[in-house]
């Protein structure tokens, strides 16, 4: 199978876990294998566990690019949304490098679905068939129904023909009120999964129809010109030869911390003690001080770098809205060599712990506007400073004034801490130069 992963979203439902760079695909709450891993790893590895020979494209935003790497390594394919632009222009993009970066012929079927879906291995058993179904070709478009479980305003509605597992599409019908849901589901309506099937010229000659581009280095290129339009507006809604594919099986859409917690194993992540008279609790604790938690019930407590959320999960939907007034710098980000935690905020100074995985280093790149300092905590490092190497210990500490070049390669896992000072610190302040792995 050729699959698209849509990876996209700032995650600020889930707040303080998620950030504008950490989406909630990549908090790791899920066991298996006595491992955390996040959705992102999650849904990969059920798709190789249905198809080993799966060819899987993720389509992101440049922010997602090295937590992508840090979570899947570095050989993972991935199309790159130079802006976010909805899910017609991703997919549209995503397609078009499958093509002509890739070589995947016009006539060869790709099948788009989201990364976040908490599901089991039936999901891609169902994928694959339709999968297979457009390859037989009797539809332009083939669609995944979800078997709804409850009348809902989040999701848009699929109306098919009959109720067989495969059935041609009647109607669409938009995000509705829970009464008009009820009504829908009385007329045997499914969610709209987000899931599609179809062949690779098909929405590329549609594609053509509405967006003027000659090929993807041209489409990626006009990108920030293109108009914001979903793929059900452009292309689902437009389309009169539609197939539905049934799904029963498992499905929940964890966009908010209630569905999230529900789907954990254990009632608690991190250093947190739930006192045996709470109930409904759950404790999800990123930092290095306990959590404890007494006579609480239906509560949430997220703590992280960023912040610390406690709240009753039922009205933990409203949450969004608060967090987009909370202002200042990141504090957590996965990169593709590691992780950076910032520990330390001031006015003209920055203190952050620094973990890069053996094997790997930076980039090399400067700062115009701050000085940096390291000190090796554990680990042996190599740092390139204006092109000159030096081996680092624990213990040791190296000086990086405004305008030098430098970069760190891990011989082994290693942890440092970056002191930086100065007078204008941002993320933006980095300017970045060619070096060859050591």
């Amino acid at each position: 199978m050729n699959i698209i992963l849509l990876s996209g979203g700032s995650g600020k439902r889930l707040w303080p876990l998620s950030n504008e760079i950490r989406s909630k695909q990549f908090i790791k709450l899920f066991k298996h294998n006595d491992q955390y891993e996040s959705m992102v790893q999650r849904v990969y590895r059920q798709i190789k566990s249905v198809d080993k020979d799966a060819d899987i494209t993720i389509a992101t935003s440049k922010t997602q690019v090295s937590s992508i790497h840090n979570q899947l390594g570095n050989d993972v394919s991935i199309s790159i949304e130079p802006c976010r632009r909805d899910t017609f222009p991703a997919i549209v993009l995503a397609t078009a490098y499958l093509h002509d970066i890739k070589g995947i012929e016009l006539d060869e079927t790709v099948v788009v679905c989201p990364v976040d879906p908490h599901v089991d291995d039936s999901y891609f058993e169902m994928i694959k068939k339709m999968d297979d179904l457009s390859k037989q070709g009797s539809s332009n478009l083939y669609l995944m129904g979800i078997e709804p479980d409850h009348p809902s305003e989040k999701f848009g509605y699929i109306i098919p023909t009959s109720k067989d597992e495969v059935s041609k599409v009647s109607e669409f019908k938009e995000k509705p009120t829970e009464e008009i849901a009820k009504k829908y589901i009385e007329q045997g309506a499914l969610w709209n999964g987000g899931v599609f099937a179809y062949k690779i010229g098909y929405v590329l000659e549609t594609a053509h129809k509405l967006i003027d581009f000659v090929d993807y280095q041209d489409l990626f290129e006009k990108y920030e010109e293109v108009n914001k339009i979903s793929f059900d507006y452009a292309v689902a809604e437009r389309e009169k030869d539609i197939t539905v594919v049934r799904y029963t099986g498992q499905w929940k859409d964890l966009g908010t911390w209630d569905a999230f917690v529900n789907a954990m194993e254990d009632e608690s992540i991190g250093n947190a003690i739930i006192g045996s008279n709470c109930k409904n609790v759950h404790v999800i604790n990123e930092l290095d001080i306990p959590i404890l938690c007494v006579g609480l019930q239906d509560i949430v407590v997220s703590a992280s770098p960023d912040g610390i959320l406690v709240s009753d999960k039922e009205k933990s939907t409203g949450i969004k809205s608060l967090v987009d007034s909370i202002e200042g710098p990141i504090m957590f980000a996965e990169k593709s060599w590691g992780e950076y935690r910032v520990i330390d905020v001031e006015d003209e100074s920055r203190t952050i712990k620094v973990t890069l995985r053996k094997g790997h280093q930076m980039n090399y790149h400067s700062h115009e506007h701050r000085n940096e300092v390291w000190t090796i905590v554990s680990g042996i490092g190599v740092a390139t400073v204006n092109g000159r190497k030096y081996e680092l210990v624990p213990g040791d500490t190296i000086k990086l004034p405004i305008g030098c070049k430098h970069t760190i390669y891990a011989k082994t896992d290693l942890q440092l801490i970056e002191v930086q000072s100065g007078k204008e610190i941002t993320v933006k302040d980095k300017i970045k130069y060619s070096l060859e792995t050591m």
